[in-house]
């Protein structure tokens, strides 16, 4: 295959701007990632949103913070703006474990190396700017931004942080999903308008002078969050904050939010409807090589390029609600698919990558098994509030069909040159039980899992119960464990039918909030009883935008202001950890010395006993790996 030009992708240096032939640069995106020119990469789809809209773009990727700031300078002044961006992750939770401990590798760098990036990238990055640039706008975006946007409990520091807008010192934030304020503020910086008189623009925010009354706009109502300075004083008026903010998150005709911070105030406009199909589509059909940068070639491959570059992302968002979860807060409850033509046309560009050998890694997305899910009577949606569709309960007027990715699933599969299409994501197993799932009249959740389960699992199917006590688990916003074991028993009857050996491999999550010790040694006594033995598991990381962050620093429910008991020393945490491996001879005496004095030696015999026996002989453990998933 002909190698393809460097003009195909975004400039990343000041000979390819050079080669173009600009003698300058519209707009300067910095970003903490490398640079992969492909759809699941947020600083290729804004870089080619905007190329789409006619302006010149430059990408300044992973620069270096501590030098002379070369790499800040290299495309000099931009005409109208810089956008930064921490990159597809937090910069905290790349860097570091649940016990704060510094990771090694960095998915997002070529080789995977670690260091290429700051601690609070969006922060470091802005500031620099700035400094250089003090009259050039910086507009925000991304994941750390998005979920840092208002007052938040910052887990490295252990202490409240204020908007990022505070310590950034950036001109603007846009949170959640881009590209339709990103569409707005391209059409007026055209025109010349200054950012300091965007104001109506939804999805957006910004800090306004406290001394100067804020315009209404749009017919918006306010909502005023306590400030950044009652809530240091006060968690429970922190918590308080969260709901408001999940509430508004969550809504089609939200309300504009504010918060006093010093002699500012933050304003936080409400987001935009979720977009709609041909809106989604315009996103994932725009030019991308689906390839990083060639100047990465010498460094090794990057990882989570490699973990994605044959896959195809569905649809975004999630109304699962889990409490532990981001994905909701950023990317939005409601589901945003893209057409079947959209994915189609994908499969077959990945079809001609020089590398692919004929498997699709994942048809999936941020839960595998939501595509086109949406209500019945979107009149009711327009007035919910609930920030889960499926939890305590699944909503009646949710459809849950389904036949749409069922029959997505055998087109791929038509494909002459698809050899095997896999799914990688995980699957949400709730909606496929009928017990908690009353939505399945036509019987499409026999028909999906029986499809999924013989023709799309590599091997293993990934789902997560999360946890076993119900206590904990109505906490997370999950279902009853019971659930669970149907799901399995159906899952493992097609297995039977169809002559398969694919384990299930369920997630499991420690130290949550409402998960006490006795909670930990039942789960994994529990889980051995079904066979399960597992190796890697999640300790609870508390990050920003969570209901398990505000509980874990604040100790009520932010919706209830109730008290939840939660682990917070290390160790507590170590403690509840190590229950996941009673199969390690090391931890065998120290279970059953912790059970006793807890007063249950009844479970250190169950636990450290022999297994049940099935037909006379033990039962075979599925070495199940869990592994740290970038919530």
């Amino acid at each position: 295959m002909t190698e393809r030009p460097l003009t195909d992708w975004l400039p990343l240096t000041k000979q390819e701007v050079e080669k173009r032939g600009w003698d300058e640069v519209d707009i300067v995106l910095v970003s903490g990632d490398a640079y992969v020119d492909h759809p699941a990469f947020g600083t290729a789809v804004i870089g080619r949103i905007m190329e789409s809209e006619g302006f010149r773009v430059a990408i300044i990727a992973q620069p270096n913070w501590k030098d002379d700031l070369r790499d800040f300078k290299k495309f000099g002044r931009p005409k109208y703006f810089f956008g930064v961006t921490a990159g597809c992750m937090d910069s905290m939770v790349n860097h570091y474990t649940a016990n704060k401990r510094l990771r090694s590798n960095d998915s997002y760098t070529p080789g995977g190396e670690a260091g290429f990036r700051p601690d609070y990238a969006t922060i470091v990055y802005s500031n620099i700017l700035k400094t250089l640039y003090p009259d050039v706008p910086v507009l925000l975006g991304g994941i750390e931004a998005s979920l840092r946007r208002v007052t938040h409990y910052d887990y490295w520091q252990d202490k409240l942080m204020p908007s990022i807008l505070v310590d950034s010192g950036a001109d603007m934030l846009v949170y959640g999903m881009g590209e339709q304020p990103l569409r707005e503020i391209l059409k007026l910086v055209r025109k010349n308008v200054p950012f300091s008189s965007m104001r109506n623009i939804n999805q957006v925010s910004f800090l306004h002078n406290a001394s100067t009354p804020l315009r209404d706009y749009n017919n918006w109502n306010t909502v005023e969050l306590a400030s950044h300075e009652v809530c240091l004083e006060d968690k429970i008026k922190y918590a308080a904050n969260f709901k408001i903010v999940e509430v508004e998150s969550n809504k089609w005709q939200a309300n504009r939010i504010t918060q006093q911070v010093g002699n500012q105030v933050l304003v936080i406009n409400p987001p935009f409807k979720t977009m709609d199909e041909a809106e989604v589509d315009k996103s994932f059909d725009l030019p991308y090589t689906r390839m990083p940068h060639p100047k990465y070639k010498k460094r090794g491959p990057i990882p989570a390029y490699d973990m994605i570059k044959f896959s195809v992302n569905m649809h975004r968002g999630c109304f699962g609600g889990c409490s532990f979860c981001t994905i909701s807060a950023h990317q939005g409850k409601f589901i945003a698919s893209r057409s079947e033509t959209s994915v189609l046309k994908e499969v077959e560009e990945i079809t001609k990558h020089p590398e692919f050998k004929g498997y699709i890694s994942d048809l999936g997305g941020p839960s595998a098994n939501m595509y086109k899910m949406k209500g019945k009577d979107e009149s009711i949606c327009a007035r919910c509030q609930s920030p889960s569709c499926i939890h305590p309960v699944i909503c009646s007027n949710l459809d849950t069909s389904h036949k749409p990715l069922t029959e997505l699933y055998r087109k791929v599969d038509a494909n002459p040159k698809i050899k095997k299409a896999f799914v990688g994501s995980g699957v949400r197993y709730d909606l496929l039980v009928d017990d908690f799932n009353k939505n399945n009249e036509d019987g499409n959740h026999d028909e999906y899992l029986e499809q999924l389960t013989t023709r799309h699992v590599s091997g293993r199917l990934k789902v997560a119960p999360e946890h076993t006590a119900d206590d904990t688990l109505r906490i997370m916003r999950k279902p009853s464990f019971k659930y669970f074991k149907l799901f399995k028993k159906k899952y493992d009857q097609i297995q039977e039918k169809h002559n398969l050996k694919q384990p299930l491999i369920p997630y499991f999550i420690s130290s949550h909030p409402g998960c006490e010790e006795q909670d930990m040694a039942n789960l994994a006594a529990e889980t051995k009883d079904m066979g399960f033995q597992l190796e890697q598991v999640q300790d609870f990381t508390p990050t920003p935008m969570t209901v398990a962050e505000v509980i874990y620093y604040s100790g009520v429910h932010p919706y209830t202001l109730k008290p939840v008991k939660t682990a917070k020393t290390r160790d507590e945490k170590q403690a509840q950890n190590r229950y996941f491996f009673w199969y390690k001879p090391e931890y065998k005496d120290w279970i059953r010395n912790r059970l006793n004095k807890l007063n249950r030696p009844d479970l250190a015999d169950k636990l450290l006993g022999s297994p049940k026996k099935e037909n006379g002989s033990k039962t075979k453990y599925n070495r199940n790996y869990t592994r740290s998933k970038k919530r």
